[in-house]
């Protein structure tokens, strides 16, 4: 069994959002990204994995590929399907989330 504590070790860039491996291997990844107010991550999709978010802290605003914004904060789960485009914005605090995936990574 491994353990591991998402609220440790949390680490910020000033300029950009950052995400930081939790967890990687055959099986699916776990990534933290830590964002500062206004920080954005922009569209983009997973073409080999459904992505599922959860909000640890702070609040944002979280756009699918309807365009659709949902404001989420802690305890919330996002799902984005298989290659459905997404993008997040840290609203007035800082937005701390995991994000879930299938596999490794596609080498394309």
């Amino acid at each position: 069994m491994e353990h591991i504590n998402l609220m440790d070790g949390i680490q910020y860039n000033e300029k950009h959002g950052i995400a930081r491996p939790i967890h990687v291997d055959k099986n699916g990844r776990l990534l933290e990204f830590a964002l500062r107010p206004g920080q954005e991550i922009k569209e983009h999709s997973s073409p080999s994995s459904p992505v599922y978010l959860i909000v640890l802290k702070g609040t944002g605003l979280f756009r699918g590929s309807d365009d659709t914004e949902t404001k989420a904060g802690p305890g919330s789960i996002l799902i984005f399907e298989v290659d459905e485009k997404h993008s997040i914005k840290a609203l007035d605090e800082d937005l701390v989330f995991v994000a879930v995936l299938h596999g490794s990574p596609r080498s394309d």
